[in-house]
């Protein structure tokens, strides 16, 4: 008989849940039409809900400045200031879901710059998060994810730096990456901006991977922090799966595993989450 074991703290965190709900009772109360700039969440099946229920997505700035009316709602990743200014000059309606957690960066970015600190993100320049972060600093703000990142774009080691990271951010790789910057010789002000919920997830999955035959990770593909659990149970359990829903575990995948654990990213779903829980506890 197979022994499932789910981390209890899979699934939607704080920030997820409450730009989800204002989502869904925006398009339930307004009567013009509603926009989340990007997907409110990385998770394809909430986006496609909403979709049905008339939200629709703006992919980017070129969308948001076409746009004349409506009400457009700022996701849980953030934005940069100049969002804000566009939004406001063309009469739009803005509902701000941003996580709270993600706005006490952007406060720090914003404190850290008035005192004439040069600004340092460590996260994916790529992430809607980071971006949005970097939005609310001078144009020198950098983002790293390694000390020869810093080298090269801050090569003047006499600079006061103020270092934050994404709040998604792998605990262990951001501490290797401040240690990394301290022994260059570089003035640093660190700030560990990585969520707890994060910290918490990460420390359960690599507990649960390491006490498994088969670990299952839940979540979008495009999810930062779903990606990043994948990273840690695999170097746990090497029978770890990344699958979005129930419909992608292969049958057979799990013969010979009879303890098995579940996690899932902060944009998944509880009913994908039950759903495989449900299959992988049957004869699967």
């Amino acid at each position: 008989m197979k022994t499932i074991i789910l981390a209890r703290t899979a699934g939607f965190c704080f920030g997820v849940t409450r730009a989800v709900d204002t989502v869904y009772r925006e398009a339930e109360q307004e009567t013009g039409p509603v926009y989340t700039y990007g997907p409110i969440i990385h998770n394809e099946e909430v986006v496609r809900d909403l979709e049905t229920r008339g939200v629709h997505v703006l992919p980017d700035r070129a969308a948001l400045e076409a746009l004349k009316e409506g009400t457009v709602i700022i996701r849980s990743h953030g934005v940069g200031r100049d969002i804000y200014e566009l939004c406001k000059n063309n009469g739009l309606k803005v509902v701000d879901a941003t996580c709270p957690f993600v706005k006490k960066i952007h406060r720090i970015v914003e404190a850290e710059n008035a005192k004439g600190n040069c600004v340092v993100i460590v996260g994916d320049p790529h992430h809607p998060e980071v971006e949005g972060i970097r939005g609310w600093g001078r144009e020198d703000t950098a983002v790293i994810e390694s000390a020869e990142d810093l080298v090269r774009q801050v090569p003047d080691r006499a600079e006061s730096l103020s270092i934050v990271s994404q709040t998604t951010y792998k605990l262990s790789k951001f501490n290797k990456i401040i240690a990394d910057c301290i022994n260059l010789g570089y003035h640093i002000f660190c700030f560990n901006t990585i969520c707890n919920a994060t910290q918490e997830r990460q420390s359960e999955a690599q507990e649960i991977a390491s006490d498994v035959d088969a670990m299952i990770v839940i979540g979008g593909r495009s999810s930062s922090n779903t990606r990043k659990l994948a990273e840690i149970c695999s170097h746990e359990c090497k029978k770890t799966f990344f699958i979005q829903t129930a419909a992608d575990l292969i049958p057979g995948c799990l013969a010979r595993c009879d303890r098995i654990g579940i996690t899932a990213g902060a944009s998944t779903p509880k009913h994908i989450i039950e759903e495989v829980q449900t299959i992988v506890g049957s004869e699967f």
